[in-house]
């Protein structure tokens, strides 16, 4: 058998027809790039930060924090009685003859328990210790409130959103 013979294909050129595709439009000249905007200066504190001594401590099981330099510092020997209050999510510790409480033997401060249930600190968790002598106070943050600040003064220097909360 033989096969039939078919004739040539015809090759075709292929081109483009200039009717069918348009000619580029003028484009404007891109924007400059915006320019990174610089974080606004943080206002200068309140306090000068000489009459501020600040010391880290962690209460122990019972609620003790030993702060013997701050308590040096305010001046406050052991039996010295003291008013505690929670406040804000803080503790504010001030003199008072009429006290509760009272600076241990070895410095230590303590931390009553529904004072420090009302503020969120627990046994062993940093906390930051700020003393005002001028004003015969210490103050006692904890440690969320710490982060939470750090949070959005990082957010507010470089920038994006505090993710504490």
């Amino acid at each position: 058998m033989t096969a039939a013979r078919q004739p040539p294909r015809r090759r075709l050129d292929e081109q483009l027809i200039g009717a069918v595709i348009p000619a580029p439009l003028p484009r404007p000249a891109s924007p400059p790039a915006p320019m990174l905007e610089l974080p606004a200066a943080l206002p200068p504190a309140r306090e000068p930060v000489d009459d501020i001594v600040i010391d880290v401590a962690r209460p122990d099981a019972d609620g003790r924090v030993a702060a013997r330099a701050l308590l040096r510092a305010l001046r406050w020997p052991s039996g010295h009685r003291l008013h505690i209050d929670a406040t804000d999510g803080l503790l504010l510790i001030t003199a008072a003859p009429d006290g509760k409480h009272t600076v241990g033997a070895r410095g230590a401060l303590p931390l009553p328990a529904a004072a420090r249930q009302l503020c969120g600190i627990h046994p062993h968790q940093a906390v930051l210790l700020a003393a005002f002598p001028v004003r015969d106070l210490l103050v006692v943050h904890p440690s969320n409130t710490i982060t939470r600040l750090l949070a959005d003064l990082h957010a507010a220097v470089l920038g994006g959103p505090s993710h504490a909360g």
